[in-house]
């Protein structure tokens, strides 16, 4: 590696560049309160020669005033003035542009200080590496000259200390966020997640509310504006008034752990049925793991109920797979008592699962009144179409071979039909251990129909361990190697399966079908 590309650390959380002779430091001083400064970030702002701070074109720094009572009258002051900060802009790169270049110029401002040998001290609200403007000069300088930067304590930990209450316990997650994400994300993201932190409110605040209020999360939504400064003010995210909103506010869900669930009359609860994909967390979408996070109660097929992480404070029911009436009937039970129930699937819980139970059970009269919502989940078609390559490219056939709830003789019939209008078909529920002859008999039926070479996808446990998904010919298909846990993608006459130059066999099917 290059010299000059070499970095050195003295476990401080310094860097050692080689170009000047002075050190530059980015100093982190937390939240507002003066008090809540680090011991290292006063005594590096007392022994610097040159103090800098960022600040927009009205010149007030909200850093400076943090560490004014260490600023001496000898110290050399230099003033980062944003161009720009939400205005628009004429420079010919735009925004961006605009800030690249003040960067860029700031940042050679600094450089003739250090290569004059004067220690530089850049001050930076919060943490300096944690959305902080330090950080660009850091990126600009830290190649060249000695560094250190001194971590302070940021507003995400000062806004959880003002409301007095857990951000995060156990195993929860923490998302942070910034308010300038779109709404759909900001959404997306906060159901999702247990705990978060939105930044940089302002105006990005109506939007945010909105996301809260779209994922579900609202009632849970606290609010923090300057944490640890003047005119610090806290409350209930949706009883705050848009317009008062300055930028140095956050956005808090706090940690679900122990926090009161909302008292709910009977007859006011809801069932949601889930699908958690094929396998594991992967597969699972934002709108489901909301759904799973704020249930108080889980119920499923104790399988597929594993997939689903443990919480404490809900309740888990799991059950055989034969009991699916029984599932569903005791699910709107519990929401008719007021609880939040989520019914779990695999895959998708409307192709082959319990959607179906449910909204059967939920239409007699005795459960029309308790809410009912369906979110949808990766199928195991789409699983393992995907990993072969794209299959199902084309109209496709989703059939059970399963004669558990319908006599073969129909399956038969669906399958010639298919067949005849040379359809790709997803078979699901192709064997099991009392069930092993409908794949012999499918495949002898559909040769009638389709050449002995047609390919036929084999996705055996896919996203889980013991993942298997090969190619193999019709003629060639092997009850013997089928199982419960097994779906077969056959393909039409327009199917094509090669080998790439890497080696790896891919399927799919055009788009364009032959005229003729």
């Amino acid at each position: 590696m290059p010299e000059q590309q070499q970095q050195q650390t003295d476990g401080t959380g310094s860097t050692g560049g080689t170009g000047g002779t002075g050190r530059l430091y980015g100093v982190g001083l937390g939240p507002g309160d003066p008090a809540l400064m680090t011991v290292r970030a006063v005594q590096i702002i007392g022994e610097a020669d040159v103090i800098a701070y960022h600040s927009a074109r009205h010149g007030r720094s909200i850093a400076r005033s943090i560490a004014a009572q260490y600023i001496r009258a000898d110290h050399i002051e230099e003033a980062l003035v944003y161009p720009v900060t939400t205005e628009t802009t004429d420079h010919p790169g735009g925004y961006r542009g605009a800030l690249d270049e003040f960067y860029a110029e700031a940042a050679a401002r600094l450089a003739v200080h250090l290569d004059a040998g004067r220690t530089v001290a850049v001050l930076a609200e919060g943490d300096p590496l944690f959305y902080g403007s330090y950080q660009h000069m850091h990126k600009r300088l830290a190649d060249r000259y000695d560094t250190e930067v001194i971590p302070g304590v940021t507003s995400v930990s000062a806004a959880a200390a003002r409301l007095g209450t857990p951000l995060v316990e156990g195993e929860e997650v923490l998302t942070i966020l910034p308010g300038t994400l779109s709404e759909e994300e900001l959404t997306a993201r906060l159901a999702a997640t247990d705990s978060a932190v939105v930044m940089k409110l302002g105006r990005t605040f109506p939007a945010v509310r909105r996301a809260f209020e779209a994922s579900g999360r609202l009632p849970e939504a606290r609010y923090v504006e300057r944490a640890t400064m003047a005119g610090e003010r806290t409350g209930v995210l949706a009883d705050i008034d848009a317009g008062s909103v300055p930028y140095f506010a956050v956005a808090v869900l706090p940690s679900r752990i122990d926090a009161p669930r909302p008292e709910r009359a009977p007859g006011s609860g809801e069932v949601v049925v889930v699908g958690t994909g094929p396998a594991g967390p992967l597969w699972l979408t934002p709108e489901t793991r909301g759904a799973l996070a704020a249930a108080d109660d889980v119920v499923g097929y104790t399988t597929y109920l594993d997939r689903v992480p443990v919480r404490p404070g809900q309740q888990r029911h799991g059950s055989d797979n034969k009991v699916e009436s029984e599932r569903a009937e005791f699910a709107l039970e519990l929401a008719r008592r007021g609880r939040r129930v989520a019914v779990v699937s695999g895959g998708d819980p409307g192709v082959f699962a319990m959607a179906t139970a449910v909204l059967e059970v939920a239409s007699q009269d005795a459960y029309t009144d308790i809410a009912v919502r369906v979110l949808p989940g990766v199928t195991a078609a789409n699983a393992a179409a995907a990993r072969a390559g794209a299959p199902l490219g084309h109209d496709y056939a989703t059939i059970s071979l399963s004669d558990r709830l319908k006599p073969w003789e129909v399956i038969a019939g669906r399958l010639r039909a298919a067949a005849t209008a040379d359809l790709v078909m997803a078979l699901y529920n192709p064997g099991s251990r009392s069930r092993t002859w409908q794949v012999g008999k499918a495949r002898d039926l559909l040769l009638e129909h389709r050449s002995p070479d047609t390919p036929v996808v084999l996705g055996r446990d896919v996203g889980g361990p013991a993942e298997s998904v090969r190619t193999v010919r019709l003629a060639d298909l092997d009850p013997a190697e089928v199982d419960m846990r097994t779906i077969l993608i056959v393909g039409s006459s327009q199917t094509r399966w090669v080998r790439r130059g890497d080696g790896e066999q891919i399927v799919w099917t055009p788009r364009r079908y032959p005229e003729d």
